[in-house]
């Protein structure tokens, strides 16, 4: 008998309880995505990647480099709609960077551009392991997007670099003298089979 006069008490209050926890979780809910507004407006706003200002001499070099290309045209197109149009294209720009660094071409495929383009591509990945986070560290995505600008200059000043080494000539018996230092034409000491 006891149990039954307590049994309505329980049911209102076990009422109560859910309707206070469904509140609870709008509420947390709706500072979610004020939060993720806020991350949102910063990101979009410092999501602005460095164009790439060759010299037209540089521009030789390049203007066969298909994945180059793609990638650049892929840096430049800006995500607006949210949270997860910035995450589908740090992935995007992850894939085309490593594409980029599979296929320098022969004019460049120098130590100094694989060590810069294998630092861009691990700026690339960083960014898109930030924005795949839950709570998303925005300052450090926003300070990932400066060095990947700082990166993408170091390459365009390399490029030109090497368009200005290749420019100077070279001097007389130059030639002669690095062929000379070639020591994969040096003459091999076998030994004479004394039969």
């Amino acid at each position: 008998m006891k149990i039954l006069v307590f049994f309505p008490f329980l049911i209102v209050f076990i009422f109560f309880s859910c309707q206070q926890d469904n509140e609870k979780r709008l509420i947390q809910q709706q500072k979610e995505l004020a939060k993720n507004e806020v991350i949102f407006k910063k990101i979009s706003s410092a999501w602005n990647f460095r164009t790439m200002n060759l010299q037209p001499s540089s521009q030789e070099l390049v203007k066969d480099w298909a994945q180059w290309r793609l990638f650049l045209t892929e840096l430049q197109q800006k995500p607006t709609s949210s949270i997860g149009a910035f995450q589908k294209k740090s992935k995007t720009l992850s894939i085309k960077a490593d594409e980029v660094l599979q296929s320098i071409p022969g004019e460049i495929f120098m130590h100094e551009f694989k060590s810069r383009f294998t630092v861009l591509l691990t700026k690339f990945r960083s960014l898109e392991m930030y924005l795949s986070l839950d709570s998303i560290p925005d300052q450090k995505v926003i300070n990932l997007i400066a060095e990947i600008n700082l990166q993408m200059a170091s390459i365009e000043l390399q490029m030109n670099e090497l368009v200005r080494k290749n420019q100077i000539p070279m001097e007389k018996g130059e030639a002669d003298m690095i062929r000379m230092l070639d020591t994969s034409r040096a003459v091999k000491n076998v030994p004479k089979n004394l039969n």
